[in-house]
């Protein structure tokens, strides 16, 4: 910012002398607070989309077996508390929730949305998915219609199957969740860095550290993630580091 004043007031000072270094400053100090204002903005338009489309697409995702559970329900209103949203802000969670159990609920539009808030981050996209994966999870079973919604939202956001397949592996408690006190099972640790069983130590460090600054919560927050998802952002990163202690482990083992 200072730079920009800077750079007003000598513009201003060559053109108009000491008045014009005057108006030049404060026409560059207007300019900054103005892109600010601009950016500011973007963003947390950016994230209140991001948390719409999120609830949305979770109600069209309980639906996918014909039917959502109370245990399906739960697991929504248990992700409102982990997000410590307010009562507006649960209010419509709960609206764009039945929006998207409804039968002309637009799907491809809705992830055409998320497309357009997150860009290329492709850790958002995972984070998206793993809301989605975790809530029709819920009650304990993935049947093979939610499994067949879960791998269609996932096209629809650009992703791979390889990716879904990290983020299963986080859920199954493979990256150290609750109950799962031994930590991630190795093959599924191999599936949340994404690589393969006889990838390199060099090449899984490399994996391990491409992933950690991905998921760092700053840099996601400053892309458009919700400052409510902060948390699960940190689990995730979490898990990738939990990921990679039980290969390094298993690998200093069998050395």
């Amino acid at each position: 910012m200072l730079i920009a004043i800077l750079i007003g007031a000598l513009l201003g000072y060559l053109i108009g002398g000491p008045i014009g270094l005057l108006i030049g400053g404060g026409l560059g100090y207007w300019l900054i607070q103005r892109l600010k204002k601009g950016l500011i903005g973007k963003l947390a338009g950016a994230q209140a989309q991001f948390l719409e489309s999120t609830f949305a697409v979770m109600g069209c995702m309980c639906k996918a077996d014909g039917q959502v559970t109370e245990d399906e329900l739960e697991a929504s209103r248990q992700l409102w508390d982990r997000l410590r949203l307010t009562e507006a802000q649960r209010a419509k969670a709960r609206e764009d929730f039945t929006r998207g159990k409804r039968d002309d609920f637009d799907l491809e539009a809705e992830l055409a949305k998320v497309r357009g808030v997150v860009g290329s981050q492709r850790a958002m996209l995972q984070v998206f998915l793993q809301v989605q994966l975790a809530a029709i999870a819920a009650d304990g079973q993935l049947h093979p219609a939610e499994h067949d919604m879960l791998l269609r939202v996932a096209r629809g956001l650009g992703c791979s199957e390889a990716e879904i397949a990290q983020i299963e592996a986080m859920l199954r408690g493979g990256a150290g969740a609750e109950g799962g006190p031994e930590g991630p099972s190795l093959e599924d640790a191999y599936r949340v860095l994404g690589v393969e069983e006889d990838a390199s130590d060099a090449d899984i460090k490399k994996a391990y550290r491409r992933l950690m600054s991905q998921n760092h919560p700053d840099k996601l927050a400053g892309k458009g993630l919700p400052e409510s998802m902060r948390e699960m952002a940190k689990e995730r990163t979490s898990e990738i580091s939990n990921a990679y202690e039980r290969i390094k482990k298993a690998r200093e083992a069998t050395a």
